[in-house]
């Protein structure tokens, strides 16, 4: 059995892993290599492998540096299985079809043909089967089971046994245990794992806990100031655990009532397939809805889901509170508010995410003095607002506290998905603390698992 790093080795996104025993093939996600820019021109490179000889594609959670060449993959021969939870298939067809109109984009200024298309994704979602948690499939002489990796609805980690030997597949860890999905799942000792493929997003990092209340305290400070709170978020995950949060203050009083406005569609569509899975909720968030917890919906909140409602948040006086995308505010239509209410010292933007270097985010929260803004220059008089700890990644310590029941069986550990200092760093402190070997691999690298 080898194992080949195609991607997300010595990089955060484009996750692509193979594991080949004699004749079969079988892969483990398909991800969009990511940088400033959404989509990076290498993502039309052919494939260093020809995808027909794939038999079978598992994927880990829906988030496009996981998911985003899937299509590609189809597009260019593989005729095997999709294999995910139902949540994350259902996910990436919103997710995919989303990213669209931004690869089309991509692709003009590349003077490159469009990477794939409507009709990719629609085929991809025909070979695209659903798995629950604990369930195994064979496929060849691979046995592939899921577990819970608790970093978004439906996000997984695999086992994979074959030549009589297992090696896991961590996915993104979650930050856990995490609101509305709870922890994620740990290995046990006698489960004799030979080897780990781990991510490392925060492999030299520690997450700050969220203060208490802090939430509640900008929304009350917003309000007060008698203007406008804007709070740019990531569409999956970032958005529901805020809507989560906001509903619990909302329906203990803890807030006053103010207009709320989701002004994201894509962030609308993805709370509705959040919805359509409660069995994957944690057992507080079930017991929740067995009162009248609508859980997403409370009194105040208000989708946007056209461009002319969205336009009509803008009639509203204030004070309201305005979530929408992009995270980073790389685009969506958080510029649009932004580009209103960065000027009024009576408003506050609120960062609750890691503002990447290069992005209008992290210009806004550096201090910057006025930003561009669809060509003009905007000042920045409002308060900024940074909330640390709502990532949904596992930090050093939870990474570590995950692979520790595996030591003693465990030959090597493969540290991928973070940058080099965070791969390297876990990687030092999985050989210094768990005395096991591990390495963080560089893309291209093959290892014999025999």
């Amino acid at each position: 059995m080898k194992i080949i790093f195609y991607g997300g080795a010595g990089e955060v996104t484009g996750a692509n892993y193979i594991l080949e025993s004699g004749d079969t093939k079988i892969m483990i996600d398909c991800g969009l290599h990511q940088g400033l820019n959404f989509c990076e021109k290498h993502n039309w490179e052919p494939f260093p492998y020809d995808p027909k000889t794939v038999s079978a594609a598992f994927l880990t959670h829906a988030h496009i540096d996981h998911s985003g060449r899937l299509p590609k993959l189809m597009k260019e021969g593989f005729h095997g299985t999709v294999y995910s939870t139902p949540p994350t298939r259902d996910f990436a067809n919103v997710l995919l079809l989303d990213s669209e109109h931004m690869l089309i984009e991509a692709a003009e200024r590349f003077k490159l043909p469009n990477l794939y298309g409507v009709r990719e994704i629609e085929e991809l979602m025909a070979h695209w089967k659903g798995l629950k948690y604990h369930e195994s499939v064979q496929v060849g002489p691979f046995k592939v089971t899921l577990y819970n990796s608790g970093h978004i609805l439906g996000s997984t980690s695999y086992l994979v046994e074959c030549e009589g030997k297992k090696i896991v597949f961590s996915g993104d860890l979650g930050n856990s245990p995490a609101p509305i999905i709870g922890p994620y799942e740990m290995f046990k000792e006698e489960d004799d794992i030979d080897y780990c493929v781990i991510e490392s997003a925060y492999g030299s990092r520690f997450h700050d806990p969220i203060p208490e209340g802090a939430i509640e305290d900008v929304i009350e400070g917003a309000v007060k100031a008698g203007g406008v709170l804007m709070i740019p978020a990531f569409a999956m995950e970032r958005t529901q655990k805020l809507l989560f949060e906001i509903n619990e203050l909302i329906e203990n009083g803890r807030v006053p009532r103010v207009p709320i406005y989701l002004d994201s569609p894509l962030a609308i569509k993805v709370t509705e397939i959040y919805k359509k899975y409660p069995e994957y909720f944690d057992a507080d968030t079930r017991n929740l809805l067995r009162g009248d917890n609508m859980l997403f919906d409370f009194p105040g909140l208000r989708r946007t889901l056209t461009a002319d409602e969205s336009k009509s948040i803008n009639e509203a006086p204030a004070p309201k509170v305005i979530i929408a995308g992009s995270g980073m505010s790389q685009g969506g239509r958080i510029l649009h508010h932004e580009k209103r209410y960065l000027p009024d010292p009576k408003s506050t933007i609120l960062f609750i995410g890691y503002q990447s270097k290069g992005t209008l985010g992290r210009q806004i929260l550096e201090g910057a003095e006025s930003v561009r803004i669809h060509h003009e220059t905007v000042p920045v008089r409002c308060r900024k607002v940074t909330i640390e700890g709502y990532s949904a990644h596992a930090d050093q310590g939870q990474l570590l506290a995950w692979l520790e029941p595996l030591r003693f069986s465990l030959r090597k550990v493969f540290t991928v998905q973070g940058e080099e200092e965070g791969s390297g760093e876990l990687a030092k402190r999985i050989i210094n603390d768990l005395a096991v070997k591990a390495e963080a691999p560089a893309i291209g690298s093959v290892y014999d698992l025999t």
